[in-house]
């Protein structure tokens, strides 16, 4: 059993995770549960209002299991990124549809037999890539082009490679950090920020080799090094760096640069910035117990502190019982749900 305190460095000790591997046991929070992924599937507990626990638990193939050649560096970060997006909005919207039912207090609209109407799988899928796009460009704009248009209006350094990005980064963060602080400030936020907590402590807890029960798992950090928020402060210092050696090749060959020529080549060169950033954060998770991998993690670690909050036993008790479940450790069946709720089988985006 490991304390809070001596968590400032990661060492696996369990047989059935390699670090080497790309990260094979993760999760995420969700409405009032906790997703967990393991090798070839994911299971999503989610605590109803009554008490109950309930399970979903489904068969995950990830693009990159499927094919290999996706598999080199960089590249495997680009789309492992998309993949994770879309397997994290169906589970939210799984968790979502849990908690309608609790709080409901209206039947639901009833076609001409008296059912209630139920979305197709194509207009459910349709619905969960229109969601993934408009996320994804919601977060492109506020997050990269904002930055761009503000440094160019402001400042009058536009053809300083270095300066301008060092800049725009710091906006970046400062968005960045100014929307988690804001977030947080909400009581639903409070409780999701709690599971994303007691997910970190679960998943330490089963690399550790520690025992998957409440008392045990509360006594790990909810600081993880693998982090996905983690990943976002990677992002930002990454593009600092990235766009930093793409303006100053541009200025080189073009003589110059001017906003509408930063728009067009960093926004596309976005998802090399993020499959940076994914080996970044996986060769410093790996080396986490290292003087100098302790230094790349701090930032990450220190921005858990916001968007993490301790959890108390029963939130635990969801993160260890998803995270049994994903490992096939314990039967998905138990935690059936009375109310069923109608989902479809997590894949990846090209198989679904």
């Amino acid at each position: 059993m490991t304390s809070d305190n001596s968590k400032s460095s990661w060492v696996p000790t369990n047989p059935l995770y390699d670090p080497a591997k790309p990260m094979q046991i993760g999760g995420q929070a969700v409405i009032e549960g906790v997703m967990m992924r393991a090798p070839g599937s994911v299971a999503t507990a989610v605590r109803r209002t009554n008490g109950e626990i309930v399970v979903q638990k489904q068969t995950f193939i990830s693009i990159l299991e499927k094919f290999k050649g996706l598999r080199l560096p960089i590249l495997r970060g680009a789309v492992g990124l998309i993949d994770m997006l879309y397997l994290g909005i169906k589970t939210l919207n799984f968790s979502a549809e849990i908690a309608m039912m609790d709080l409901e207090s209206e039947k639901p609209p009833k076609d001409g037999n008296g059912q209630a109407k139920k979305k197709s799988k194509s207009q459910s899928t349709a619905a969960m890539v229109t969601i993934l796009v408009v996320a994804l460009a919601f977060g492109i704009t506020i997050f990269f082009a904002v930055p761009i248009v503000l440094t160019t209006k402001v400042f009058g350094f536009e053809q300083n490679a270095l300066a301008f990005n060092l800049v725009a980064g710091l906006i970046r963060i400062a968005i960045l950090l100014g929307y988690l602080v804001a977030i947080s400030l909400m009581k639903d936020i409070k409780r999701l920020f709690q599971f994303h907590g007691a997910e970190h402590m679960t998943v330490f807890a089963f690399e550790l080799s520690d025992a998957l029960i409440p008392p045990a798992v509360k006594q790990h950090s909810r600081f993880h090094p693998r982090c996905g928020t983690s990943f976002l402060l990677i992002v930002m210092f990454v593009a600092i760096l990235s766009f930093s050696l793409l303006d100053a090749l541009l200025i080189h060959m073009l003589g110059g640069v001017t906003m509408g020529i930063r728009l067009l080549t960093h926004l596309p060169f976005i998802p090399v910035v993020g499959g940076i950033a994914y080996e970044v954060i996986k060769f410093s998770a790996k080396h986490s117990s290292t003087w100098w991998g302790r230094i790349i993690i701090a930032p990450g670690l220190w921005l858990q502190r916001i968007t993490t909050k301790e959890p108390d036993e029963t939130q635990v008790e969801v993160a260890i019982i998803a995270l049994r479940c994903a490992l096939g450790l314990e039967d998905a069946a138990k935690y059936s749900m009375k109310e069923p709720v109608q989902v479809e089988s997590y894949s990846s985006v090209e198989a679904s």
